[in-house]
């Protein structure tokens, strides 16, 4: 996908997570009913409105994380505040998650709403097996392993789960 001409709205900045924003990250996520699991806000990218300058009142109204893999990055949790839906902040952060991406890059999400959301960037549907099985290292674990449980529920539950790699 091309670069877009997109701009965040006057007040919101995008930054990097910090400890102050680990419950309002889980709040987002919790809100769009995504699984909590694996929430590191040391991985997370956030949008912030900040209402007054400064001064006070921030409010998170996005979020997103490249969670790390052995040999592979997922592009996880990301979600955008429903009153902020619909001005292109889900278009900037997925921009610039794939932009910060320094490993081959995944992503599993439900439907067909999300895949061509998703497809817009250069992610494409691939199957289970083609997920990549790397070897585990210094305590990481591979991101097969992490998609074991949705495939599992794909078959069994009928779950709508597609499983995406970023060819950008």
């Amino acid at each position: 996908m091309k670069q877009s001409n997109l701009s965040l709205p006057s007040g919101c900045v995008l930054r990097k997570a910090t400890s102050v924003d680990q419950w309002p990250i889980q709040l987002l996520v919790f809100s769009a009913r995504l699984d909590p699991t694996q929430l590191n806000w040391q991985q997370f990218w956030v949008i912030e409105y900040d209402a007054y300058g400064g001064q006070s009142l921030r409010n998170l109204v996005a979020c997103g994380q490249l969670r790390n893999f052995s040999g592979a990055q997922e592009l996880g949790s990301l979600v955008v505040a429903s009153a902020w839906r619909g001005r292109g902040l889900g278009i900037l952060l997925t921009q610039h998650l794939i932009s910060t991406a320094t490993q081959p890059l995944y992503l599993e999400c439900l439907g067909k709403r999300l895949t061509q959301f998703y497809s817009r960037f250069d992610f494409v549907p691939i199957s289970f097996e083609d997920l990549p099985q790397f070897p585990r290292t210094k305590g990481l674990s591979t991101l097969k392993g992490k998609f074991r449980f949705s495939q599992l529920a794909k078959r069994l539950l009928r779950v709508p789960v597609v499983f995406m790699q970023y060819r950008g």
